[in-house]
């Protein structure tokens, strides 16, 4: 394959009383579960970039420190410039709904673009995308430039956005790409996934 996977598990999720995201439950399963469970459709096993190691020591992944303090870019820098392949396939670790069939849409347009990106409602979601990792100097010259924003960085690039009728084809319920920022969010991710309470 031409292409890996990478879990961006870095943020604190301060607003979820500071639990890894990757590690909450929905549907009785991890949303890190969830997603390898969707990578493996594909024949990928994701790498895990984080600089909070510990929570997953015990996951059966392979853990990448991130390679500098950057926030999200940082970690979309590290999977890139890190990989053993010619593309990435990024997620961050907050989105439990992300599909097989979703992910291989993405990939499939991958020799066009730098990357390509979904942007549901006009709104990229650049921790959701596919990269070619050549562009790894290209994201570390705008974080040692201190332009840390992702979605600004991410816009220098070459990219295939995948617009609101793509995107439906894969989200009849409009779940596909829910994250858990908030607890609202987990509540409805419980719900969507059928539990009660």
């Amino acid at each position: 394959m031409d292409w890996s996977a990478a879990v961006l598990a870095g943020g604190r999720a301060r607003r979820l009383g500071g639990v890894a995201k990757p590690l909450v439950s929905v549907g009785g399963e991890t949303v890190l579960t969830r997603q390898a469970a969707a990578l493996a459709t594909l024949g990928a096993v994701p790498r895990l970039v984080t600089p909070h190691a510990d929570p997953y020591r015990t996951s059966g992944f392979a853990i990448v420190s991130d390679l500098v303090d950057a926030g999200a870019l940082g970690a979309l820098y590290t999977a890139l410039a890190t990989a053993d392949t010619r593309y990435v396939m990024v997620l961050a670790g907050d989105l439990p709904f992300v599909t097989a069939p979703f992910l291989r849409s993405l990939l499939d347009a991958r020799h066009a673009w730098d990357a390509v990106v979904p942007a549901p409602g006009g709104r990229w979601q650049p921790l959701c995308a596919v990269y070619d990792a050549h562009v790894a100097p290209a994201l570390r010259a705008r974080i040692d430039a201190g332009a840390w924003r992702v979605v600004d960085a991410v816009a220098t690039l070459r990219v295939g956005v995948v617009d609101d009728a793509a995107i439906a084809a894969f989200d009849r319920d409009g779940r596909l790409l829910l994250n858990l920022n908030t607890p609202d969010d987990e509540a409805a991710a419980r719900r969507y996934s059928g539990e009660s309470g």
